[in-house]
This record gives structure tokens, sequence and C-alpha cells, in this order.
């Protein structure tokens, strides 16, 4: 694959590549926001949850304040978990075609220089998760465990995606909290669902790497075919 140093190779002619500063495009890349899709993904269960306490509430609409920070909040630590993750798999990444292009392993950024944007990404989410009750930061506190040990579990666990679940689905209990301070089965329930999707289309994701992490030892779905079918 012919990929451009300033580039990298899943995501490329995006405006990061094309718009952005040349000296600021491998942070922007370390965030993901040449791709903000993620971003959009961990957003949608907070806003969700959001919604879903309004009904609740008998509102007309949840707060906008709240759908504002929650923005603000997830394109934030959805950053800071993708810069702490190129961190932990910089050697793993270095491995795979798609994602050596990286900035840490293509050497656009240090290790470092990935530290301090990661501690200013988490900075930007503790002021956001702060404007909350005491209820809703303690829980949104909870969830860093989850975000800490994500990139160990392939490799040690054949689904991953089941913790990113975990973690990319905490913002359906965080609308919810935010409005009542406190959970009920309502937004727990949410959460349930929200964890059931992420698992499904991060398992269609990791398929794209199955070559590569096979032949460095990481753990990935597969499929009956893979091994014996009554073990599946």
């Amino acid at each position: 694959m012919n990929v451009s140093p300033d580039s990298v190779a899943d995501a490329t002619g995006n405006w990061v590549d094309t718009l952005a500063p040349v000296w600021l495009r491998p942070y922007l890349r370390l965030a993901r926001l040449d791709r903000p899709i993620g971003s959009w993904l961990l957003l949608l269960p907070c806003w969700w949850s959001s919604a879903l306490a309004a009904v609740a509430a008998h509102a007309r609409a949840p707060g906008l304040l709240h759908l504002a920070l929650f923005f603000i909040g997830a394109f934030a630590m959805r950053g800071a978990g993708c810069t702490w993750n190129d961190i932990v798999d910089r050697d793993l990444d270095g491995s795979v075609e798609r994602t050596r292009s990286r900035p840490i392993p293509s050497g656009q950024v240090s290790v470092g220089q990935a530290a301090a944007f990661l501690a200013l990404q988490s900075l930007v989410g503790l002021a956001v998760l702060l404007t909350f009750n005491d209820f809703t930061i303690a829980l949104g506190i909870a969830s860093l465990l989850i975000v800490a040990v994500y990139p160990f579990m392939k490799r040690i666990t054949y689904w991953p995606q089941t913790v990113l679940g975990l973690a990319f689905s905490w913002g359906a209990l965080m609308g919810w909290a935010g409005a009542f301070g406190r959970l009920d089965l309502a937004p727990l329930l949410l959460y349930a669902g929200s964890i059931s999707w992420v698992i499904g289309y991060d398992t269609i994701y990791a398929h794209q790497d199955r070559d590569d992490d096979a032949l460095i030892g990481i753990n990935r779905p597969h499929s009956c075919s893979d091994h014996e079918p009554s073990r599946c």
C-alpha cells in the first residue's frame, strides 16, 4: 500500500490531509478527527440517554446545555481514548499494514508528545464533567478504568469489542445521571442495548486486520469455520 508519509493508510484525502496546518495534522490524527464517526458513535448514547431522561421528566426536549456539553466531552474523550490506544499499541501498530502509518509508529510524533496531547484532551473532558452533579462526576470517572484496560484486551480475549461496548456505551448512563443524579432501570436497559450495538459494528470493523493480527498473535473474533464448530 503506497501512502504519503503525511497521511494515514485508512483515512486519506480528508480535511486533515488537505486543510489543517502541517504541524497540527499528527495530533488531529491521534484524536481521529480525520474520521469523526467514532466520536459520533460515542456521543449518540449520551444524547439517547438525555432524550430518555427528558421523556421521563415530561419535558418537551433535552436540555440544550447538556447536549452541547456531551458533544464537547464525547469528542475530547474519544480523542483521548484513541491517543491512549495508540500509545499502548505503538509496537503492534507498526506491524499491521493498515496502522503502521499512524502518527506514533510512523514517527510523526513521539510517545512523549502523544502523552502530553492525551493529558490536554483529558483536561478538556474533565472540565466538561465538572459541570455536572456529583453523581455524574463519579460515574464519569468510573468509566476511565474501562477505557484504560481496553487496549490490552485484544491480547487476552477474542472479544475485545465487548469491553469497547462497555466504554463506548457509557453515555447511555451519563445522560440520565446528568438529569436526575441517579440511575434507574431505563438507562441500564439502554446501556445493555447499546453494548450489543457496539459489539455488532466493532466485530465487522475488527475483521479488517485478521490476517495481520494472526501473524503477530493478536486475538480477534472468529467464525465457526476458523475452529471446530462444536466450540463456536
